[in-house]
């Protein structure tokens, strides 16, 4: 009998080469369809996607998988990977697609790093790992995306960095994929946190201990715990397992190694306790995961 060969999920993601000329600003393109069509993909550029009338339909960022609802708003970092996919969504009423695609560079480093950008510069650092905004802003901004792509010369581009702002400013935005699974900035504001995080992240298919975490920073046990949950709103142990189930997530999907192998290569002690982690944050099974991304075929 012959061995089944599996084909890696990362071979079905399309690198998809963006219409931006090197002298480019920003690209809007403003569409309806019925479903989506489009693999799921990664480029270079950050990428901002409203869509309406598609509830029901699964989106992909990263390792985060989700059924959206009538009103989607997110925002993706360089190379992340993304895209919708037909699930719940019948096609019989339309959708409306709006995605801006903008070079990592459209701000100079000098520039991003002036004060009055601070809001700017950390909305870009989160995009790392993807955005998702509430559904209020989504609405609230739906003509303003609508406006920008009948907008020419200088006024689109001043309408497109206020709306960069206003997105940056807005209440109810949430990170989408784990914390490891796309190496973000946004760490790199604590010198302390940034020490723990490279422990961490060069540890965490070990046994890894609270005392010694917080000796690292000379630091006891309650002061250290205080501060990791201040700064990163989660206990330590919360902390280490979100960064072994980011490496977990890019393990199904871009190796053909198995729920087992990834379970101990990531640092879990067992399976049980592997899938009880993952279940919890993934809202679905390992092998869940791993077929629900596998499966994506009709994705914009």
């Amino acid at each position: 009998m012959q061995d089944v060969v599996m084909t890696p999920v990362r071979d079905s993601i399309h690198r998809e080469i963006t219409p931006l000329k090197e002298d480019d600003c920003f690209l809007v393109f403003d569409r309806q369809r019925s479903l989506f069509t489009y693999p799921i993909h990664f480029h270079p550029e950050y990428e901002i996607n409203f869509i309406a009338n598609a509830r029901g339909a699964r989106r992909v960022v990263g390792d985060s998988i989700e059924e959206i609802d009538d009103y989607e708003l997110v925002m993706v970092g360089p190379n992340l990977y993304h895209g919708w996919k037909n699930f719940r969504n019948t096609g019989k009423v339309l959708l409306h697609e709006i995605t801006i695609q903008f070079p990592r560079d459209i701000f100079g480093e000098s520039l991003i790093a002036k004060n009055m950008l601070k809001p700017i510069r950390d909305l870009l650092n989160n995009a790392q790992r993807g955005l998702s905004f509430s559904k209020e802003t989504a609405r609230q901004i739906e003509g303003r995306l609508t406006s920008l792509s009948q907008k020419r010369g200088f006024d689109s581009f001043i309408e497109f960095q206020s709306l960069l702002y206003d997105l940056a400013t807005s209440r109810g935005q949430r990170l989408l994929t784990n914390l490891s699974f796309q190496h973000s900035n946004d760490f790199h504001n604590s010198e302390r946190i940034e020490k723990i995080y490279n422990y961490v992240r060069a540890n965490f298919s070990k046994k890894i201990l609270l005392e010694e975490a917080a000796g690292l920073l000379n630091m006891s046990v309650v002061s250290f715990s205080r501060l990791i949950k201040q700064r990163t709103g989660k206990s330590f142990i919360e902390f280490v397992n979100e960064m072994r189930l980011g490496y977990a997530t890019r393990l199904l999907i871009e190796s053909n190694k198995s729920v087992s192998e990834i379970c101990y290569e990531c640092g879990f002690n067992n399976i049980s306790n592997f899938n009880r982690t993952f279940k919890k944050k993934q809202k679905c099974t390992p092998s869940e995961f791993r077929m629900n991304f596998n499966g994506t075929k009709n994705v914009f």
